[in-house]
This record gives C-alpha cells, structure tokens and sequence, in this order.
C-alpha cells in the first residue's frame, strides 16, 4: 500500500509561472527549501494566526523555528488576497509542515502548503488584472472569504448595473416620460372650480324658462297656483 499513497512531504505540481529555472532544475532546489508557499487562505486570516499555527512545526530547540511570513497582498489596495510565503530556519521544518499542516484548516478553509523556491521582493503582490491573484480573477463562485465574486464576475455586473442605470435615464428624458419630481403638477393650469359647479344644460331647459331668471320662475309659479 506504500506505494498507492504520495508522500506528503514530496513536492507538489506547483510552480511560479515567472521563475526562469527550468523543471529539473527546480525540483533539485525543492529538495532542499526551507520555503512554503500557502493557498487558499481567508482573506480575513491574519500573520498571528499563521505563525501560531506553522509555529506547531518549528524547532527552535534544533535551532529551526520560523524566520519570517510575508503576507500576500492585493496589488492596487495593499491588502490581504488569500496567500502568503512561510520561511523556516530549516528544511525539515517545511518538511514537517507539508506533512502535518498542508489539507487542514485555518478560518474554516482547507489550505494548501507547497515548497516554494524562495521568496523574492515583489512576490507578495498579486498578479491578477484586478490586482489580487489570478485565480479569483476567473472565479465564477461566491466566496466571502475571498472578497465575494470573483474579480471578473464583479466587472460584468457593475457594468449591467450602469447600462440599466442609463437606459432609466433615457427614459427619463425621452418622449412620454413620466415627469420626475413631484413639483411640476404646480405649472399646469388648473380649471376653475366655478365651471365645475355650474350645471350642465338640459334638453328640458328648452323654452322661456330658460331665458328668465331665478326670481322670474317664481312669480309664474305664483301666478299658477292662484
């Protein structure tokens, strides 16, 4: 069964796509890493959590112990983007690490430690368009610990909300609007209350009665009755 099962100290399929050593070359190097590259962190996960956790597999008593952990950040904002670089004091330091720690979780989420080259400066930031990593650029899911949508899915949705936003402002202002602010009804003309409390004319009203006056259809009813 030894066989069926990779070794979890063993280096993994990763690669930093910039590094210019070619894959032998790089897997000699791994060998002999004191450096861990880990994935798929919270955005929220903070360096005193990371050292607590890695500081499990340090050896300060073998002269190991953690040299240093450099957060990765988004590019444009300078903030936290879900990775970071452990560096250790020994090999085997890494080694424990990858086997113990790598598949577990941190604030809720499985993270994934890989043997990594060695830090350089500008390796911390992100390399996605938006600025963050490449790999919430794509990100069709929605992770709230990683920012929400990913970078692209955003993009699509804040520009669906501006085409909405100017087609109700053209329609606004085309022929037919509907008039916006509720002050307008005051410059239309308003009918005079007078015509609405006139009767309109009957068929019956046909005749000389309707030529006399009020008080002139009272005396003729007088004048009747006698």
């Amino acid at each position: 069964m030894a066989h069926v099962v990779l070794s979890l100290d063993q280096p993994s399929n990763y690669k930093d796509s910039q590094s210019r050593v070619d894959r032998n070359k790089q897997f000699d190097l791994l060998q002999q890493s004191t450096t861990l590259y880990i994935g798929n962190l919270s955005f929220y996960t903070t360096e005193e959590q990371i050292y607590e956790l890695f500081a499990k597999c340090a050896s300060p008593e073998d002269g190991g112990g953690i040299k240093r952990i450099i957060m990765g950040l988004d590019r444009n904002t300078r903030t936290p983007c879900g990775f970071c670089f452990v560096e250790f004091y020994t090999n085997a330091e890494a080694l424990a690490t990858m086997r113990y720690i790598s598949g577990t979780k941190l604030d809720e989420r499985i993270i994934r430690c890989d043997l990594d080259l060695g830090y350089k400066e500008g390796r911390q930031f992100g390399r996605g368009k938006s600025g963050g990593q490449v790999r919430d650029e794509h990100r069709q899911d929605y992770d709230a610990g990683r920012g929400g949508w990913g970078a692209q899915a955003q993009r699509l949705e804040i520009e669906r909300r501006r085409e909405v936003e100017e087609r109700y402002a053209d329609a606004q202002d085309g022929p037919g609007a509907v008039a916006g602010g509720g002050g307008d009804w005051k410059e239309m003309e308003i009918p005079s209350q007078e015509g609405k409390l006139k009767r309109g004319r009957s068929p019956d009203d046909d005749g000389d009665n309707t030529r006399l006056g009020p008080r002139s259809r009272m005396e003729d009813m007088d004048g009747e009755r006698m």
